[in-house]
């Protein structure tokens, strides 16, 4: 038996190898020691043979109910990833497999790696209607790039969209991705239509450091990105300063922060309702785009959520409240589950790339239905 996380995105610690039923490993904290629960390494064992894996310090970390209901993601090859069997009890993750073939990836959720991410930038820059604009540098010296998609006609409305500040919600990246190709797309209606009427700055991966690393929720030095837009600074959160400054410069009519959630089985979005300066026509923009998203997706729904934050009492270090509050407009984060979404599950593959990537493809067709009344 062997087990490795010496890779991007790789994140375990072997506790015991002696006994294959009872193989004992750790998640390595954020930098910082404040977050863990993201995971991914490699095993190697025999084929046939069955294995049971647990992950002894599950009980004390971030977030404990994303353990109920939850099944760990596998794939032979990397590319197709599918649920394992996985039991939460006394504090100890356990998950339970039988080789196929000699060598299984396994992870929180399926990862998106940093060259993937450069992939996807690299890729999107052939069309004639894209621009990369290098932002800056993280704290590991990793760049900063914003995709501008459009011709930067003053006016036309400006869309943002950021996603994994928390770097282990890599479903964030999938649904850009999703969403990138799509806006791409020459032959997609929806996607000429938004171009005519916007342009779009998007961020794919906020936070390489953290992705790199391993992290869940943090950049290299242990940094909650998204608690920092009020005061963000090189020294601390460079990934902030460096888009706050940029949106300072653009304006945003429109703003899409993507997520996942560790513990509701859902998808939602989580409005700007707190901020002082929502009034009746942001709740009417908020409304509207929730009916399109609604329509756009089958797996997007308003039941399950996020309570609202009163009047006035928003936290405005967070990215969507900062935004809105900012420059007075929709603005959103959307989250996606790490297990499944329970209103159409798919015990098999539970949430997943595929479903992230259309998700990000319905997300054009709620912008397109709120478009003309951004301003």
């Amino acid at each position: 038996m062997r087990i490795s996380a010496n890779f991007d995105g790789g994140n375990i610690q072997v506790v015991n190898l002696d006994n294959k039923d009872d193989i004992q490993l750790a998640i390595r904290p954020d930098a910082g020691g404040e977050f863990y629960q993201w995971f991914n390494f490699r095993f190697e064992g025999e084929v046939g043979n069955h294995y049971t894996l647990n992950i002894i310090n599950a009980g004390t970390a971030s977030y404990t109910k994303g353990w109920e209901d939850y099944q760990a993601v596998a794939s032979y090859d990397r590319q197709h990833w599918f649920r394992i069997p996985t039991q939460y009890q006394d504090g100890k993750l356990s998950i339970s497999i039988e080789l196929d073939c000699d060598a299984i990836q396994i992870a929180y959720f399926a990862p998106y790696s940093y060259e993937r991410h450069l992939d996807l930038l690299s890729g999107a820059q052939l069309h004639p209607d894209v621009n990369l604009e290098h932002l800056g540098l993280t704290l590991d010296g990793r760049d900063i790039t914003l995709m501008k998609v459009g011709n930067g006609d003053p006016s036309k409305r400006n869309i943002w969209i950021t996603a994994r500040q928390h770097p282990g919600e890599t479903m964030a990246e999938w649904l850009v991705e999703g969403l990138v190709n799509r806006l791409l797309d020459n032959d997609c209606p929806t996607a000429k239509a938004l171009l005519d009427k916007a342009n779009f700055y998007i961020v794919p991966n906020m936070n390489p450091d953290g992705s790199v690393r391993g992290h869940l929720r943090t950049n290299a030095i242990g940094i909650n990105l998204n608690r920092e837009w009020q005061t963000p600074s090189l020294e601390k959160s460079p990934e902030v300063y460096h888009v706050v400054n940029k949106m300072q410069q653009t304006g945003v009519d429109l703003f899409y922060d993507v997520h996942g959630d560790e513990g509701l089985p859902y998808v939602f979005l989580a409005g700007c309702e707190g901020v002082p300066a929502y009034n009746d026509k942001l709740a009417q923009l908020q409304a509207n785009f929730s009916q399109a998203l609604t329509l756009a997706s089958a797996d997007f729904q308003t039941q399950y959520g996020y309570d609202k934050d009163e009047p006035g009492q928003a936290n405005l270090t967070v990215a969507s409240n900062w935004v809105a509050q900012t420059f007075k407009c929709l603005s959103n984060t959307l989250e996606m589950p790490f297990k499944d979404n329970n209103n159409l599950a798919d015990p098999f593959v539970g949430w997943s790339p595929e479903r992230s990537i259309y998700l990000g493809e319905a997300s054009l067709i709620a912008m397109l239905a709120v478009v003309d009344k951004l301003r």
